[in-house]
């Protein structure tokens, strides 16, 4: 069965692109809420000082335009950390983590389609590589580049996978429409 190796290789990247979300859980959602709870303690300190007129809430002074200036920046800064955290997460699940799980799953319909054809073995063979090396060259490369491998972000860039991907569908769409089994 020619679809054989694309339902294996879905379900082996699914495996690896559903991972990153207990990935994400485990390693990166502490930083965020670390960073979440910072930004937190420093913008109800700024709200608690701008609602009493800018008196220090400790000594209940005038606060100088220096002290002001620099609860200021604190939450500036807060506010710049807790967005940096959550890039980290934004970026897995936008990329390797929502197209992964998505073209793993089309090499899997692709897989059973494939056994309902009944165009030559060749053009079967032509089709499964397609979705497979797209999938490699876009989500796989996306996978990588999230992991620091700065050459797949290069690959990625080429825009082959998509590429490949969707005329994988093109090629699908029209075996289908002309040797789909009846029977």
């Amino acid at each position: 069965m020619e679809g054989k190796k694309n339902i294996v290789f879905g379900f082996l990247f699914l495996v690896i692109t559903a991972s990153l979300g207990p990935y994400m859980v485990v390693t990166l959602f502490p930083d965020v809420e670390k960073a979440a709870l910072e930004k937190q303690t420093v913008l109800s300190y700024l709200q608690l000082v701008v609602s009493s007129e800018f008196e220090n809430p400790e000594t209940l002074d005038a606060m100088t335009a220096e002290e002001i200036a620099k609860a200021n920046s604190e939450a500036i800064l807060a506010l710049n950390t807790n967005l940096n955290a959550g890039i980290s997460i934004d970026t897995i699940k936008g990329g390797p983590h929502a197209h992964g799980n998505l073209e793993a799953l089309l090499n899997i319909v692709v897989g059973l389609i494939l056994g309902l054809l009944t165009i030559s073995s060749l053009f079967k063979q032509i089709i499964s590589w397609i979705f497979i090396v797209g999938t490699l060259m876009h989500a796989g490369m996306a996978l990588l580049g999230v992991f620091g491998f700065g050459w797949a972000g290069m690959i990625l860039g080429t825009g082959i996978g998509p590429v490949l991907i969707l005329l994988g569908l093109l090629l699908m769409g029209l075996a289908t429409f002309v040797s789909y089994k009846t029977d």
